[in-house]
């Protein structure tokens, strides 16, 4: 019993660690399911749909996997050529002939087998590129087709990951780890299969330490999901902060709230920087006891081989020899290398597996506005709009839209007034259907919305916001937003038609001049009227104005004032305004409180009726008063 000490000790030592992992793994599992933060799609399901990208690209998977053959034929052959040239050094006719031979041979293979590497890592990147542009535009487009509703519950940080970090993640799954996880496989069957060709007994012990090695690696697997997922969000929720709080950096600094918003940043990057200690936690403590069986193995394989060569004695009924030990000895070490590289990139499996799941919560969101079946295109469109009792709202029973019937002649100019919260942008968003009615009916010359394809819709639309967002790029390629085939004079014919063309001119490299993010370096005037422009070069049918005068001065509004007049030629034009001075000239106004049309008409009858318009002009009128006194 005494001689099977060793043995014992390490069998007692594996044994012990076993139960130290499944104590820990039923502790993960407990406090996992308590914060509900496990994956909620499988594996299988994950691998399933993420094959659908690498399907078109058979033939060359096909290829790497031909190649990878061949690459595995070095790793199970090599052991076998270095245990003949140890027996040809060692053996009593020694011939160097046969020496160079089998050098040759072993030096020929290992040349083989890095060609085929290189080929085989060109032409996995050149896929892996490919597909990484396929699911971030899937992805993309997918967040093109969401509601206003849905995107303004995703905070935008938070879609920039999905689009630009996770498919990067699952790229790398496609060039790197399936493959390696292939080749690890074929390399570790290949090797079982030689094992067992040359002594079957000592590769019967190698394989006692499998069972635990599985163990060991589903233990690891649900750790590493784990602190993935951990990982993840605190990066997501770092990006998160750091969009919005970017964008209003000016907001900080006006308020002095630098030193808070440092403490907040920097609470999350410890957040994130502790996630990323705990994976390092994991992946360090179970490399090592990859290892340790590595060890275990081989001090098995030595001390059974050292002990029959001093006793004399057989293994199982076999004779332990210098060669086979050699052989045994780079067998176990390329058994137990692959599995240690799969270790190695269980770390990128389960992030690719977390980015694929966050990036299929994406494609699998299913637009709330969607064109119904059978809907229609228009060509053209009158400008006739109808609110036949329409109800409304964001969230389920808060009502801000409450029977709202109202009814728009083409090319007439409607005015929305009322005080916040009363509905009038809604009103504006519901006939663009940036969202769907709950009840009622809103018609476009006659057409219910909800049958006229979303596209086509929007296409004869013109909208102006209070808020103009300009993108990076130039002058002219912000006005020509739904086609590039405008020629630089029907630019500045729409420019001239809104008074934009005095400014414009006066820039050092006009409709080419830069513009910076967002359009800091214009004014909000100047902003707006570039709005205007990019609107009028299309012809819409019908414009719509939300509070377009509302941040500018009064030069500019005079400059605004004269291009409203004037695009009032062009088609329905739909205002909301504040500034009751900017829709006296309007045919209809229309005037909202909580919900509801309290009244309508043009100025002058609503003033002579002397209800809540004739209210809101007199508190404006005598506003301006005192301020101009």
């Amino acid at each position: 019993m005494r001689e099977y000490l060793p043995l014992i000790i390490v069998g007692a030592v594996i044994g012990a660690f076993t139960v130290v992992f499944f104590c820990a793994y039923f502790i993960l599992k407990r406090r996992a399911a308590d914060d509900g933060r496990e994956r909620h799609m499988k594996d299988g399901e994950l691998i399933r749909r993420m094959a659908r990208y690498a399907a078109p690209y058979w033939k060359e998977f096909a290829l790497i996997f031909v190649i990878m053959v061949i690459s595995v034929a070095y790793d199970v052959v090599a052991p076998i050529l270095v245990g003949e040239i140890e027996e040809t050094i060692q053996g009593g006719s020694f011939a160097l002939r046969a020496l160079y031979r089998l050098v040759a041979v072993y030096a020929g293979m290992l040349a083989v087998s890095m060609v085929c590497t290189y080929f085989q890592t060109l032409i996995l990147q050149k896929v892996g590129q490919r597909i990484l542009s396929r699911i971030r535009m899937d992805t993309f487009t997918r967040i093109e087709q969401l509601s206003h509703a849905q995107l303004s519950g995703i905070p935008v940080g938070k879609l920039v990951t999905r689009v630009s970090n996770d498919p990067n993640a699952i790229s790398y799954l496609f060039t790197n780890i399936l493959v390696t996880l292939v080749k690890n496989a074929m390399v570790i069957l290949g090797v079982l299969g030689a094992m067992l060709v040359l002594n079957y007994a000592l590769t019967l012990m190698v394989l006692c330490f499998v069972p635990f090695l599985v163990i060991f690696t589903l233990i690891f697997q649900k750790f590493s999901r784990h602190v993935h997922r951990q990982v993840n969000d605190a990066r997501t929720d770092v990006n998160s902060f750091l969009s919005e709080n970017l964008s209003g950096m000016k907001i900080t600094q006006v308020f002095n709230r630098e030193d808070q918003k440092r403490k907040e940043f920097d609470l999350r990057s410890r957040k994130l920087e502790k996630a990323k200690l705990r994976r390092m936690f994991v992946f360090g403590v179970f490399r090592p006891m990859v290892y340790m069986l590595f060890v275990g193995s081989n001090l098995f394989l030595f001390y059974i081989a050292c002990r029959g060569y001093v006793r004399g004695t057989a293994f199982l009924g076999t004779a332990v020899t210098g060669k086979l030990v050699v052989e045994f000895y780079m067998y176990i070490s390329r058994f137990f290398n692959p599995i240690q590289a799969i270790a190695e990139q269980f770390d990128m499996l389960e992030q690719s597996f977390a980015s694929a799941e966050k990036i299929f919560s994406i494609l699998d969101m299913v637009p709330e506005v969607v064109d119904e079946a059978g809907a229609i295109e228009l060509n053209e469109i009158r400008g006739e709009i109808e609110f036949k009792d329409v109800w409304f709202a964001y969230n389920p029973g808060e009502w801000v839209l409450r029977g709202v019937s109202f009814h728009v002649l083409p090319r007439q100019t409607v005015a929305f007034v009322g005080s916040t919260g009363s509905g009038k942008t809604t009103i504006l968003s519901l006939i663009c259907r940036n969202y769907d009615i709950q009840r009622g009916q809103i018609l476009i010359d006659g057409i219910d919305i909800r049958r006229i394809q979303i596209a086509s819709l929007r296409r004869h639309f013109g909208q102006m916001l209070q808020d103009v967002f300009l993108f990076s790029g130039d002058i002219r390629s912000n006005i020509v937003l739904r086609s590039e085939s405008m020629t630089d004079g029907e630019v500045m014919r729409a420019c001239r038609y809104v008074n934009a063309d005095a400014f414009i001119n006066r820039l050092e490299h006009g409709l080419d001049e830069v513009v910076r993010e967002r359009g800091n370096n214009f004014s909000a005037g100047q902003r707006q009227l570039l709005s205007f422009a990019r609107t009028i070069i299309h012809r819409p049918s019908v414009m719509i104005l939300d509070e377009a005068t509302a941040n500018i001065d009064t030069e500019t509004e005079i400059l605004i004032q004269d291009s409203l007049e004037r695009m009032k030629n062009v088609g329905t034009m739909l205002i909301v305004a504040h500034r009751l001075s900017t829709i006296q000239h309007a045919d209809n106004i229309i005037v909202l409180s909580h919900g509801r049309i309290v009244e309508q008409g043009n100025h002058q009858e609503l003033l002579r009726e002397k209800g809540r318009y004739y209210q809101l002009y007199t508190l404006q009128y005598e506003r301006q008063r005192m301020l101009a006194g």
